[in-house]
């Protein structure tokens, strides 16, 4: 059985629980309900956390609070318990009533509370395993101490078409500059190139995962990463150019 998803694209029903599988060879307690998925897996002498959505779930203000509470019963229940986040998300929800409640603010709390949980002790690693788009993607993934991706997900903060629309530069124009600068690019590679994504993972999983955790660093290397890939060439500098500026004048 499958589903479409919104991009055209074509999803299979529990295709987490194919990708769970391949991890955690020892099994998982892993549940979905309404594209929230939770639960607990081993990992080697470790057990960790894991926390997630599905089936391209866009990020209205239930789904938000249900990561960001997970989140904080995993810092009051199991101290210090490693944290996998599994992304799959068309974005945040364009509705309406989202944006009357502040969805702004649920997503801000979810980062929030990821980045407590890292404060806490929580190593805390992200897994785009199916597809990552726009602001869902940042207060989830992007707020990992690291980002890894499959080969065949799909990572983009915009589609091509909606930012032509937006920027008033054509369609034509930007896949030109897409072939050259990764910044317009969608795709994993891309975002490897870029340092968003720390690493594609392909052929033994389980191990990946293990390894990510080991050497997981709480200091943003995304910036650095950039410039030695050669996917971000100014971003330092312009860091650079602030920081030596003298604010208190």
């Amino acid at each position: 059985m499958s589903d479409v998803g919104v991009d055209g694209g074509v999803t299979q029903d529990g295709y987490w629980r194919d990708i769970a599988d391949q991890f955690f060879l020892n099994g998982h307690s892993i549940k979905e309900y309404q594209e929230f998925l939770s639960g607990s897996a081993q990992l080697g002498d470790t057990t960790i956390c894991i926390i997630g959505t599905s089936r391209h779930t866009p990020i209205g203000v239930e789904i938000a609070l249900k990561q960001a509470q997970a989140v904080l019963q995993t810092i009051r229940d199991f101290p210090q318990r490693p944290i996998l986040l599994m992304v799959d998300t068309q974005g945040q929800r364009l509705r309406h009533r989202d944006e009357m409640l502040g969805i702004n603010s649920y997503m801000a709390h979810l980062g929030k509370c990821i980045e407590l949980a890292r404060q806490s002790g929580h190593k805390v690693i992200a897994l785009v395993y199916d597809q990552a788009l726009s602001g869902g993607f940042i207060t989830s993934g992007m707020m990992a101490d690291a980002c890894y991706a499959l080969p065949q997900a799909t990572i983009r903060v915009m589609g091509l078409p909606a930012m032509a629309r937006i920027t008033k530069v054509s369609e034509e124009k930007l896949n030109e500059l897409a072939i050259d600068n990764p910044v317009f690019a969608p795709g994993p590679r891309n975002y490897e190139r870029m340092g968003g994504i720390q690493a594609i993972w392909e052929h033994d999983l389980a191990a990946q995962l293990a390894a990510a955790f080991a050497n997981a660093d709480a200091s943003d290397q995304r910036i650095a990463s950039g410039a030695t890939r050669g996917g971000r060439w100014m971003a330092q500098k312009v860091v650079d150019a602030v920081l030596s500026e003298d604010i208190s004048s």
